[in-house]
Parts: C-alpha cells; structure tokens; sequence
C-alpha cells in the first residue's frame, strides 16, 4: 500500500510539474509570443491563462512577454543647428507602443526592446536635425512649432512601422539657445531696444517742440485777440464817457467844470505825500474862493485873474512838485 501511495504522490508531483511548466498568465498590461525553437507560433493580446508546451529549456516552447502599454524614449540636450548656422539646444521625446509583436520581433533582434529604442532614437536624432536644419533661427520658437513636431513624426513613423511599433507623437519639449548664442542675442536685443528708445525719445522730442509751437502760436493768438477785444471795448467805453461827458456839458457847462475842478481836486491832493506850491489865486483854486458861489449856492464863473508872473504864478500842468 505504501508503494501505491508514492507512486500516486509521484504522479501527481509530474502533473504539477507539467502544469507548472506549461501554464503561464499575460497581464492586461501585457502581449506575448509563444515561440517553438525560435518560430513564433502564436501571438497573444489579449490577457488571461494560456498554456503551452513545458519544459522551455528544452527549446520546446517558450513564452516571451511584450509591453502593451505606451512607452516613452527621451532625447535630451541635443545640439541641432538651423539654417542660419545658429544652435539650439533640444529636449524631445515619442510616444509609441507595439503595435505587432510578430513584426516587432522579427524587425528587432532577439525581439530586445532596448534594441528597438535605440534604433528609434537614432532616426528621431536625424530626423530633428533634419527638420531644424531647414527652418530659420526663428522658426524654432514660433507658430512653425507644431508643424515641426508632425514633420519629425512623419520621417519616424516608417521606420517605426517597420519595426512593429505604433509611433504616437512626437512632441518637442524645450528649445534653448546655446549660452554663446544666448549672449549674442541678449547684446542684439539690448542694442534694438536701446536704438528703439532712442527713436522714441527723438519722436517725443519732436511732437514735444510740435505742440510747444501749436501752444505759442495759439497763446499769442488767444493773448492777441484779447488784446483786440480789450482796446476795441476800451475804445466803445472811451467813446460812451466822452458821449456823456459831452451831454453833460451842452445841459449844464458851469456844472461840468466844477466837477472836473473836484475830480483834479481829489487826484492832486491825495495823500501821497507829494507837495505843490501853488498861488492861491491860481486857475487852479477859483472854486475855493468866498466869490465862487453866489448867496443863492449857484456857481458863478470864476473872476478874471490877471496873468502873475515868478516862480509861484503855476498852473496845474505847471505846478512844481517836491517830496
């Protein structure tokens, strides 16, 4: 009965074996190639349980699992140079998967991912050089961009599908000058600024002495026509007192020189401090004399007075006048 027993264990440990050597399992982030002496024999896409034939040392089958996922190669500091003889310094990568496995390994040796990246790196390298070295030192950092990236895919995309592999996008990270080609256009710019100020400074210098000039020109016409309308009331106000002045005089010329005699009065003897010496019985005072008025308070024209001759005989545009 013992024997019985270890036979069955014994059979029973071979099956597992046979399972366990047989079996395998492909995850959903996976694909695999089921390979018979070298010869692919089935693709597998799709994830699960599979089996196959054991004892893979044997060179019977052996399983080989490939990345389903995206998978992403990087190209960094990579000096291209553009048409104009300047260089930038590029950051670059591509997306791609596998697409075909079977393609994938009969494109790639061994099937080596490694193997396929660095051939797909070598055509982006060209490829980038290429596509910079046909646009001008500014086409890198303007609306051209976009347009790169789809040129740099469609020269890599043949020879990823060679190799199996779906290439996805291309996208171009960062351009950067180079740090002497950065300095000298640094020093460009800072010269076209400073060119460009100057021209603005000359500009506003010459809209400044523009308005001045419109400002004079009005201010003197303004000050002018002032002056016009000034002189031309003055004018009509002279013109309007001496019109009444001259009304005055034809109704009462007795009373209009009394009140010229007091307006000449009140002008001279203001409190300025000046001195006149005058003759009491000058032209100048009839009107302060007991003789000027009649009893009745009606002026009466001033007497006669005979001309006096010396220093003190003066008149009012004869006064001698002294601090």
């Amino acid at each position: 009965m013992s024997n019985r027993f270890y036979a069955v264990l014994a059979t029973v440990a071979v099956a597992l074996l046979f399972v366990w050597n047989s079996a395998f399992i492909v995850s959903e982030r996976q694909q695999a190639l089921v390979l018979r002496f070298g010869e692919i024999q089935r693709v597998i896409q799709q994830p699960g349980l599979y089996f196959k034939m054991p004892f893979g040392f044997a060179q019977a089958d052996n399983v080989q699992l490939l990345p389903k996922r995206l998978l992403r190669s990087d190209l960094n500091n990579l000096r291209v140079q553009v048409s104009g003889g300047a260089f930038y310094d590029v950051d670059a990568f591509m997306v791609y998967r596998i697409e075909n496995p079977a393609l994938f390994r009969r494109g790639v040796r061994g099937g080596q991912l490694d193997e396929a990246e660095r051939l797909l790196l070598t055509r982006f390298d060209s490829a980038i050089r290429a596509t910079y070295g046909r646009r001008s030192f500014t086409a890198a950092l303007s609306d051209e961009r976009a347009s790169m990236m789809v040129e740099v895919r469609d020269q890599v995309r043949p020879e990823a599908q060679r190799l199996g592999i779906d290439l996805v996008d291309v996208r171009i990270g960062r351009t950067d000058l180079t740090p002497e080609i950065s300095e000298r256009t640094y020093e460009r710019m800072a010269a076209e600024r400073l060119a460009e100020a100057e021209r603005l400074r000359a500009e506003g210098q010459v809209r400044a002495r523009t308005l001045r000039a419109n400002t004079d020109r009005e201010a003197s016409e303004t000050v002018a026509g002032a002056r016009r309308d000034a002189a031309v009331l003055q004018g009509q106000g002279e013109a309007e007192r001496n019109a009444t002045f001259a009304e005055v005089f034809s109704r009462n010329p007795q009373f209009f020189e009394f009140y010229r005699s007091m307006q000449a009065y009140r002008t001279a003897l203001e409190g300025t401090g000046t001195t006149m010496v005058l003759s009491p019985d000058s032209e100048f005072f009839r009107y302060f004399g007991t003789d000027g008025s009649d009893i009745d308070g009606n002026l009466t024209p001033p007497r006669e007075t005979p001309p006096a001759t010396g220093p003190a005989a003066a008149t009012p545009s004869s006064a001698a006048i002294g601090n």
